[in-house]
């Protein structure tokens, strides 16, 4: 129990804490396989999240799809109702290759049915309680020809489900804070931080694999006027606006990050797609946020190792470059994205961003937050 707990805590992600959970238990339980669920009441199903141990053949670790409608699981209702959270009765249960396969008419005991056809003599199901109510399951099963479980075994299963809540609510909270952390309050939008780090990574796999690496810079318009004569609740409806138009333009880019990098400027990284590909979604952008109500239309800029800019060695140059394009397209007042790379051999963007950092206008474009 003790490694259970201690498996959970070390856990650096759900799925890790899932898999310590349900090995922890099986080893706890001395079983040849386990598995945790959880329960999706909106779908009316019990969801695998993991299958550890001896796995049958249409049994996988982290299974996709693996769900069961609730209907077919009677018994699941029981601890769904408040009687079970109360104590009234032993929260866990055990099942044997041995039992009823049928009850009422038309009725198949699936637990029973699947210990049988995947070669287990028994198991022991627990729920696990997290906050007053079902979260899910814990289930642990012993191969046919071991000695089945008893009452006094899923009474311990109890304990372990217990143990395993406390874990998955701090495995919760964990990956809540770190939400947070990496979004922006306002937009929902992933932050500067976000940014930073998932930067830093694509980078790496450029210059390791010569992955495309692009980041297109915008800094929406007309804000400061909005907050000046309508309010910064006016304001703030404008940034969520935009922050939604970046969002629809981004899913154009698969595996792409919309970002909110702060105050009024926000940015598109994108990793795999072309140059030309990631211009294409830019300038839908453009189109897109001049239509909005409230601003004035954005001014952005573009950068990718897929045009001709020089060795992108470091996340800072590539956000140069793209800040830079930016600038520029502002400048001009341009209502396409003005990209770098794109006017030759002395292009103005890559001459702006190589150009050593002098006074507030120019110290703009250095990579935010690092030297």
């Amino acid at each position: 129990m003790v490694a259970l707990a201690q498996g959970m805590a070390a856990a650096r992600s759900p799925r890790q804490s899932w898999r310590a959970a349900a090995l922890g238990a099986c080893r706890a339980l001395s079983g040849g396989f386990a598995a945790l669920s959880v329960w999706e009441r909106d779908l009316g199903r019990l969801r695998v999240l993991v299958n550890v141990g001896e796995l049958a053949p249409d049994e996988e670790e982290f299974p996709e799809g693996e769900a069961y409608p609730v209907h077919q699981f009677p018994e699941i209702t029981e601890f769904l109702h408040e009687r079970w959270v109360s104590g009234g009765e032993p929260n866990a249960w055990v099942e044997t290759a041995e039992g009823a396969a049928a009850g009422r008419p038309g009725y198949c005991h699936q637990r029973v049915a699947a210990l049988r056809r995947r070669g287990r003599g028994s198991c022991v199901v627990a729920p696990i309680v997290l906050h007053g109510l079902a979260w899910g399951e814990l289930y642990v099963a012993r191969p046919a020809g071991a000695p089945a479980f008893e009452r006094a075994d899923a009474d311990f299963a109890t304990v372990l489900a217990a143990v395993v809540a406390a874990g998955i609510a701090q495995t919760e909270r964990l990956e809540e804070a770190r939400r947070l952390a990496f979004t922006d309050a306002l937009t929902g939008l992933a932050n500067r931080r976000a940014v930073d780090v998932r930067l830093e990574e694509a980078v790496e796999r450029h210059r390791a694999g010569g992955d495309v690496v692009s980041l297109a810079v915008c800094d929406l318009n007309g804000l400061k006027r909005v907050n000046d004569t309508l309010g910064h609740a006016a304001g703030d409806r404008l940034l969520e606006r935009f922050g939604s138009v970046l969002s629809l333009c981004g899913a154009m880019l698969p595996g792409a990050i919309a970002a909110r990098l702060g105050g009024d400027e926000f940015c598109l990284l994108a990793v795999g797609p072309s140059a030309d590909d990631v211009v294409k979604v830019a300038g839908e952008l453009c189109r897109r946020a001049a239509e909005l109500e409230l601003g004035e239309g954005v001014a952005c800029g573009v950068a990718s190792t897929g045009d001709p800019i020089g060795p992108v060695r470091s996340a800072r140059r590539l956000f140069r470059l793209a800040d830079a394009a930016q600038y520029r397209a502002k400048a001009v007042r341009a209502s396409r994205p003005v990209v770098a790379g794109r006017e030759g051999p002395d292009d103005p963007v890559v001459r702006l961003a190589d150009e050593p950092p002098r006074g507030p206008a120019a110290e703009r474009r250095s990579f935010r937050g690092r030297p």
